[in-house]
């Protein structure tokens, strides 16, 4: 798993390695047990602090992704598809939030935002 940040994304650093790594293990690229790069490991690499990098961890494991094991490391939490059902139902619940917001202070009518989604979901291949 390779970790990128930048300074800027307008999007605090621990919170885009929170979502790196939530990603990779939603996607299968991290499993269950895996263990994580060192808290100081990660912030050499990123050359930020280790501070940063303790935040994300933390966050992470208070959203049940992954378990500090004192003294051994940050393993992934074997993943249960009814929690990773529920935080991807999240995720497409706050895109589609934003997605509802801009188009109404955009004054777009429903059906044209529907039109987009349709049209959106067909171009990615969701039918």
């Amino acid at each position: 798993m390779r970790v990128v940040i930048s300074n800027n994304a307008g999007i605090p650093i621990y919170e885009q390695i929170k979502e790196q790594i939530k990603t990779a293990i939603l996607s299968g690229e991290l499993k269950g047990d895996d263990l994580l790069p060192s808290v100081r490991q990660l912030a050499r690499d990123l050359k930020i602090s280790v501070i940063t990098t303790m935040r994300a961890y933390a966050d992470l494991e208070q959203e049940g992704f992954v378990v500090n094991v004192h003294g051994k490391g940050c393993y992934v939490q074997p993943q249960n598809s009814e929690l990773i059902r529920e935080q991807m139902l999240r995720e497409v619940e706050a895109g589609l939030t934003a997605a509802i917001s801009a188009a109404r202070i955009a004054k777009l009518p429903k059906s044209e935002l529907i039109d987009i989604l349709h049209f959106l979901t067909r171009e990615e291949g969701y039918e």
